[in-house]
């Protein structure tokens, strides 16, 4: 199994996507986003919530990709700027550079 942040390194998205993530990012409030994304009322630790944003996100691409009448662009920017903050957080407690 690939490392979380292999993972995420290898992800390719429009780079207008991934800046209007990196942007959103400096404002990302873990308590409030993250909770709203997922539904859940106790948040889960960043990795395991790392993994749950990138299967959603991978969805939301598929819908993008597939000009999908339900793909919501908002959403999509929204878990991407989970998933910045997220791996920033991871990367800060695993004592890695930040490379977002």
């Amino acid at each position: 199994m690939q490392d979380i942040l292999t993972r995420l390194h290898a992800l390719q998205r429009p780079q207008t996507l991934m800046r209007a993530a990196r942007m959103g990012a400096d404002s990302y409030r873990r308590g409030t986003h993250l909770r709203r994304l997922m539904g859940c009322s106790t948040l889960p630790r960043s990795g395991p919530a790392l993994i749950r944003l990138i299967d959603m996100e991978a969805e939301l691409n598929v819908q993008r990709k597939r000009a999908d009448t339900g793909y919501n662009l908002i959403r999509h920017i929204e878990v991407l700027i989970a998933i910045v903050s997220e791996a920033r957080m991871l990367r800060t407690v695993q004592g890695r550079p930040d490379a977002t």
